[in-house]
């Protein structure tokens, strides 16, 4: 086939415009974070519990000798209670440990009852934490309905094992919880459990990009959510 110049200027117009549409489309797609958790992939490892570390580390989560006042940012629950209304009673998974966190819900209960406005949902969908402005009124906790956020009974950093300088500590009277390590966001890098899980196991992404990797595997892969009922909107989904 014989292609005159006016063509190839033509068809290398065409290419060049679409080049330039696509990286437009890229530059002004909206970011929703999201992450799944493969739960057979989690259960090949049912006693690993690198990501729990890893986000405690990072996070400056305390040990604190009392399980009443445990601080907890991502942690293991039987499926029987973190899916209550959606497993069965004969189900081999009531007993399996799932791991759960902040579920960052695009509807989050909790922002709407903080007087003080110290937690809040972020642009990209993050709940968000201030610690500095939480007057430790707990009507979050009260509101959430997973569980996810923890409160500081006690002053938390004699209880801290290997101290993050680059994440700050709280205090006594604070509220904290997961916050999908959106420090770690800032910088260009994956939450600190994603990078550690040895299997692994979880997917975060781009939920506004349905070319993302974890867009793909929620469209491939049959999941749940917690309490879907409850309108929340969880933006962590488990996969089956």
């Amino acid at each position: 086939m014989n292609v005159t110049r006016q063509d190839f200027l033509r068809l290398s117009g065409l290419t060049f415009l679409s080049l330039a549409a696509r990286r437009l489309a890229e530059a002004v797609l909206p970011t929703r974070w999201g992450m799944a958790i493969d739960t057979a992939k989690c259960l090949g490892e049912a006693h690993c519990g690198q990501c729990i570390a890893a986000c405690h580390q990072v996070h400056n989560v305390p040990d604190l000798p009392d399980p009443r006042h445990q601080i907890r940012w991502i942690w293991k629950d039987s499926f029987a209670h973190v899916f209550e209304e959606q497993i069965d009673e004969y189900s081999p998974l009531r007993a399996a440990p799932a791991m759960v966190l902040c579920n960052h819900c695009d509807n989050p209960p909790c922002t709407r009852v903080c007087p003080t406005q110290a937690t809040w949902k972020r642009a990209d969908g993050i709940v968000e934490m201030d610690y500095h402005r939480c007057i430790g009124c707990r009507y979050c906790i009260a509101a959430c309905p997973y569980g996810s956020r923890s409160f500081n009974w006690q002053n938390p950093r004699p209880y801290i094992r290997q101290p993050n300088p680059e994440f700050p500590t709280r205090t006594k009277g604070v509220v904290e919880k997961c916050n999908f390590c959106s420090e770690r966001l800032a910088a260009g890098k994956q939450p600190a459990c994603v990078e550690a899980c040895p299997e692994k196991a979880l997917v975060f992404g781009n939920l506004a990009d349905p070319q993302s990797p974890l867009r793909q595997l929620l469209a491939s892969r049959r999941h749940m959510l917690r309490k879907p009922e409850l309108g929340t909107r969880p933006q962590v989904f488990y996969i089956l």
